[in-house]
């Protein structure tokens, strides 16, 4: 114990030991500056000297600029940008992903490759229909007394019968004799019509060009888009006068007759018309003879 308590005692001793820090000149041994110091003075001075530095360089590093200086830490102007690069490469993708599906779209319109029994649009089953009893569908009395009026008032209502079921005109491409007509049947969703060669091919409403080009089957294709969800397809042709993305007035020629493509079997127009995505018969809006 004694030999522990004399250790102890040296330890203190060397500790708070007081010494003297002198700085002299050289050359005449002048006295220019001293300092008292013990060994826990240098000891608690160096402690708070370190637990300062950190915490001047936690400082920075959380809360001031001075990090991005720092090797392994990201500015904000960095982190701003890739977020921002994030968020567009998302929303391109995504229109990547949705012109993707309307070419593939349109390549089946080319080709014909199309199943019109697959063109319904109710992809929802319809949900269960309740059966109304048919004593409350009858109409009283009242109601057929204002229908027979109705029908009076409509028999001479001479303005109103001459008008006309479609409200929208279509311009013809062109003026021939129909070799094919529209069959859903044979899947032949367009009508042929025989011309002579480079006959102008003209735009059946207004509206832009969403594509032209060449095609191995059917040779050079224009596709148009029109309001009201119109799509005209001009197939077969011997050479094309607009190309994609030029907006096309009613009557403007788009196109030269001839007779280009594999599937071609003469110099004609192949001439589809679409509506809301379903092919329909062109005669039905267009007089070609």
């Amino acid at each position: 114990m004694s030999d522990k308590r004399h250790k102890r005692k040296l330890i203190k001793k060397k500790l708070f030991t007081k010494n003297r820090l002198v700085i002299l000149n050289e050359d005449s041994f002048e006295e220019i500056f001293s300092l008292k110091l013990t060994l826990m003075n240098v000891f608690v001075v160096a402690s708070i000297g370190a637990v300062l530095i950190i915490t001047i360089t936690t400082y920075i590093i959380a809360f001031t600029p001075l990090r991005e200086y720092i090797p392994g830490y990201a500015s904000n102007k960095l982190k701003k940008d890739a977020t921002e690069l994030a968020l567009k490469s998302d929303s391109l993708a995504f229109a990547l992903q949705k012109n993707e599906t309307y070419i593939a779209s349109i390549k089946k319109v080319l080709i014909g490759d199309l199943d019109y029994a697959k063109l319904n649009k109710d992809s929802i089953l319809a949900s269960k229909v309740e059966s109304i009893p048919t004593a409350e569908l009858q109409p009283s009395k009242s109601d057929l007394k204002l229908r027979e009026e109705v029908d009076e008032e409509d028999k001479y209502n001479l303005f109103e019968k001459a008008q006309s079921k479609s409200s929208i005109v279509l311009f013809a491409p062109v003026k021939g004799s129909i070799t094919e007509k529209f069959s859903l049947k044979q899947k032949h969703f367009a009508v042929d019509i025989a011309l002579a060669k480079n006959t102008p091919i003209k735009a059946i409403l207004n509206g832009n060009i969403i594509f032209s080009d060449w095609t191995p089957s059917t040779g050079n294709v224009i596709i148009m888009r029109h309001a009201n969800g119109f799509i005209s397809v001009y197939k077969h042709a011997a050479s094309l006068t607009k190309s994609q993305g030029d907006v096309v007035k009613t009557g403007e020629v788009i196109a030269l007759a001839g007779s280009t493509g594999q599937e071609s079997t003469g110099i004609h127009l192949h001439f589809e018309l679409w509506k809301d995505g379903y092919p329909i018969d062109p005669t039905q809006f267009i007089e070609f003879e």
